[in-house]
């Protein structure tokens, strides 16, 4: 049976688990901001984002322009 602590180790041991968790938190809560800063994600990747938006457009545009060409055959 381990041996009982005192108040005094108990409150040690709290704090240190206090320093622990507030460390956690703060790193979480840093990765999470990373992950959703999406301004700064677009920013970083402009390039990218300009040609996967061109690419979307002219898919989207030519997809309409299609199906509205194959309502007008009929």
């Amino acid at each position: 049976m381990p041996a009982e602590r005192s108040p005094a180790q108990i409150r040690t041991s709290i704090e240190e688990t206090r320093r622990e968790l507030a460390f956690s938190v703060n790193d979480l809560r840093s990765k999470v901001d990373e992950i959703t800063n999406w301004r700064r994600l677009l920013i970083e990747n402009r390039e990218a984002a300009l040609v996967t938006a061109a690419v979307a457009g002219f898919v989207i545009g030519g997809g309409i322009a299609g199906i509205v060409s194959l309502f007008r055959r009929g």
